[in-house]
């Protein structure tokens, strides 16, 4: 009897909720229509009576809150593509560090990983800060202190321009990240040219038996110069002991991996170099001059001729005495005589030298009387210089008075002693653009020397700035085979001030060091200082 009755008690209780659920949204339908439904008096107004502002004051104000909630909408999703776009920028970061950290060569010229856009806007933007760097061309220059010029270095020592007051002009890489550095581009340029690509020129038919294969002890010489926004760029030469031909390898850090800007075979065998030398007077400096001739020129690189631009008479017959002198001698007859009967102008001598040669096309080295070189600066010219590309301004080492440097000897060591490069013996010549290594046509075409500087320098300086200021690259770097001998200078009053102060500037300059200078100005308080201590030391013996 039970069971039927609560039954009944859920079935009422059922009912009752159902018709409570249709109250419920039955209430809910009027408040939705009566809140939906215009807005107006209890007249009831019609459109284009009294109602008919309030209608316009509605849509109005629905116009703008719709307007609203556009603008909401459209700042919120601009919020949203910011994000999206940083979001994106964070993931293209991630995946370029695991494409470099998957490559796996140490010049950084083949990337592995998938195909993907970033891949190669990575790839795109490293070529461009190549395109970007004066590396495969020359760039125009406001004045000849804009070069970037580069430091050379060998398998041990680096020679370098900025030396400060601590800093040596040759010294071995004191940190260890600058050693570890210039080993690492040593062994990448080895891995260019003992495994080449098709672009580098090598046969495919040459295995890799018949090939001859480069270790670090073939690395002759580098050089290499950072543009700070762009990256750092390698020279590298490489040479066999029993060859003549040099293998180049042109290399780029764009701030990152290192990439292969190109590779070639470099032959100098057939480099035939002019030097010419302007001279008036100075015979016995030209004597010493044709000693370091005969022994590097003539029997040692045997691909020279020389060039003798002669002013004036007097000392003319010893000059010709000297040269044929050393014809007899040597059997060498490849030197040609120039005499002007005028007064001395470097950048006169230099012009005619040139235009004297009448061979064709031909390297030409400008030199002076007091200029010492080796076999292989003569190398680095052939290497540095290039018709229609590249022309070679070398930065001298300049040696100081020997009088002063080896004041603490009875007299000067021979010459060849005296050519060291420690900072009390010289320094590098950064200021000096007259040794330079340029193609014949190269010197035609930039139209030459200014020959109305007359006398002692500018005229140099003027070659130079043609050159920047056109599109050959110019290779400016120190090098450890060239250096300016010492000589007694003599500024002319009949210098043009500003001559004349350049000519002051470069007495001053080489003389002494900084602090051989430091000690003459001091002598005499170091005298006073030294019979003092004497006295005090006689005073105390007797006392």
């Amino acid at each position: 009897i039970r069971m039927p009755r609560r039954g009944l008690v859920i079935q009422a209780r059922t009912r009752w909720l159902l018709v409570g659920l249709a109250l419920l949204f039955s209430l809910v339908l009027l408040m939705y229509l009566l809140e939906c439904a215009p807005q107006t008096d209890g007249n009831g107004s019609l459109p284009g009576v009294v109602g008919e502002s309030m209608g316009k004051e509605y849509y109005q104000a629905l116009l703008q809150e719709q307007e609203e909630h556009y603008q909401n909408r459209a700042t919120s999703l601009k919020r949203q593509i910011a994000q999206l776009k940083q979001e994106l920028q964070e993931m293209s970061d991630k995946l370029k560090s695991l494409q470099e950290k998957k490559s796996p060569k140490v010049n950084g010229m083949n990337y592995q990983g998938t195909k993907e856009q970033t891949s190669n806007d990575l790839l795109e933007f490293l070529h461009s800060q190549i395109d970007k760097a004066e590396v495969s061309v020359g760039a125009k220059l406001p004045s000849e202190y804009g070069v970037i010029p580069f430091e050379s270095f060998t398998s041990m020592k680096v020679f370098q321009l900025e030396m400060g007051l601590t800093r040596h002009p040759e010294e071995k890489p004191v940190r260890k990240d600058k050693r570890d550095e210039l080993v690492e581009v040593i062994e990448a340029g080895l891995e260019v040219i003992n495994n080449p690509d098709e672009e580098d020129g090598q046969d495919e038919d040459d295995g890799v038996g018949d090939r001859q294969l480069y270790s670090e002890n073939d690395f002759v010489e580098g050089y290499y110069r950072t543009e700070r926004d762009k990256g750092t760029q390698y020279e590298l030469f490489y040479k066999k002991m029993d060859g003549m031909e040099y293998r180049h390898v042109t290399l780029f850090r764009p701030f990152g991996p290192l990439m292969k800007v190109k590779s070639e075979t470099v032959d100098i065998s057939r480099s035939i170099i002019n030097v010419i030398v302007p001279l008036a007077g100075r015979t016995e400096a030209f004597a010493q001059f044709m000693q370091n001739f005969r022994d590097v020129c003539i029997h040692q690189d045997k691909r020279v001729h020389l060039t003798v631009v002669y002013f004036g008479q007097d000392g003319l017959s010893e000059v010709k005495s000297i040269l044929e002198s050393v014809a007899r001698e040597t059997d060498f007859h490849n030197y040609t005589l120039v005499s002007l009967n005028e007064e001395f102008n470097r950048g006169r001598g230099l012009d005619m030298g040139a235009r004297a040669w009448e061979k064709g096309e031909v390297l030409m080295f400008f030199c002076d009387v007091d200029v010492y070189f080796t076999a292989e600066f003569l190398n680095s010219c052939r290497l540095n210089a290039e018709p229609g590309k590249k022309v070679f301004y070398p930065v001298v080492f300049s040696l100081y008075n020997p009088a002063i440097v080896y004041a603490n000897q009875d007299i000067p060591p021979p010459v060849e002693q005296q050519l060291v490069h420690k900072k009390d013996s010289g320094f590098w010549r950064d200021f000096g653009f007259g040794m330079t290594c340029q193609y014949r046509t190269d010197f035609l075409t930039v139209g030459g020397f200014d020959l109305e500087v007359k006398g002692w320098g500018g005229e140099d300086v003027h070659l130079y700035r043609k050159y920047l200021h056109g599109e050959l690259m110019v290779v400016r770097t120190p090098v450890p085979g060239l250096f300016h001998l010492w000589h007694e200078k003599h500024c002319a009053d009949e210098l043009t001030p500003e001559q004349y102060r350049m000519c002051i500037q470069s007495k001053a300059m080489n003389e002494a060091s900084h602090s051989h200078l430091g000690m003459l100005v001091f002598r005499d308080e170091i005298e006073a200082h030294l019979r003092k201590q004497a006295y005090r030391t006689n005073s105390e013996a007797a006392g």
